[in-house]
């Protein structure tokens, strides 16, 4: 490991890496940021190997950063030693991970959109929040979906926010995009199923028919599916409320009909 640490905002590779935070950045390199040794463990163990790794300087001996390191390495990434000031102004938050690295952001193209009748997919309509998104992905890695389709101008899946939010999910999960004109085009010819939530649905989630392959079609945070969208769909769905709440959040409500559809399997 290098003996010098990194103390100035001013090194280039800190400058790059605290760029991440923006998406054009992010774009211009193709990398993005993800934080923690669970996390950049599990992405490497997946074959995601770091181009950057920054790490505390003050804990060279933590379990398994050697490995990163390694993995760094090989793949022809700096592994950088810095200390925790650096690293509180990489990640943007007041108790930093010890360990912060830049990975290769990886999309799927349309073509791996294939009909699975034991993998379903996820597609979200005009997501806005990165939080929701990232809880979306980890949602759907455990349930064992098939990826996510993001349609139209949804937020960045690789935003440190959703890449926070999906806790690893980000590296084992698929994800395609699609604009609305495509995905209808798509839908015409999908041989399963497009099962979509909203309010004025007169079936109930639990009583929808979740066989086959399936795409689970989520709308806006706040607007909800398209008419054109909604349109595409074989059956529409709703979650009963109870209260006075109309709605549900985004990733809870994906939560439910995922989990649904794992139920029926």
């Amino acid at each position: 490991m290098p003996a010098e640490v990194i103390t100035s905002p001013a090194n280039a590779d800190i400058k790059l890496l605290r760029s991440l935070a923006l998406r054009k950045y992010r774009r211009q390199t193709g990398w993005f940021l993800a934080e923690g040794m669970r996390i950049c463990t599990e992405a490497v163990q997946l074959g995601h190997l770091p181009q950057r790794l920054v790490y505390a300087a003050d804990r060279p001996d933590m379990p398994g950063l050697d490995r990163l390191v390694a993995a760094c390495q090989t793949g022809g990434g700096r592994a950088l030693p810095v200390s925790p000031a650096l690293l509180g102004k990489i990640s943007r938050k007041d108790n930093p991970q010890m360990v912060i690295a830049a990975f290769t952001m990886v999309e799927a193209g349309p073509d791996s959109i294939r009909p699975d009748p034991a993998r379903c997919w996820i597609a979200l309509d005009r997501c806005r929040d990165p939080g929701n998104l990232g809880t979306i992905m980890r949602t759907a890695d455990a349930v064992g979906a098939a990826g996510i389709i993001l349609i139209a101008e949804s937020c960045d899946p690789f935003s440190v926010e959703a890449v926070r939010a999906s806790m690893g999910a980000i590296f084992n999960i698929a994800i395609t995009r699609l604009d609305e004109p495509d995905f209808l085009a798509f839908a015409k010819d999908w041989p399963g199923r497009i099962t979509g939530t909203a309010l004025p649905a007169a079936v109930d989630y639990r009583a929808a028919d979740w066989g086959g392959p399936q795409i689970i079609l989520m709308g806006n945070e706040q607007a909800g599916l398209t008419d054109a969208l909604a349109a595409s769909c074989h059956q529409l769905v709703k979650m009963p409320m109870q209260g006075r709440s109309d709605s549900l959040n985004l990733a809870v409500a994906t939560g439910l009909a995922a989990y649904e559809w794992l139920r029926c399997q």
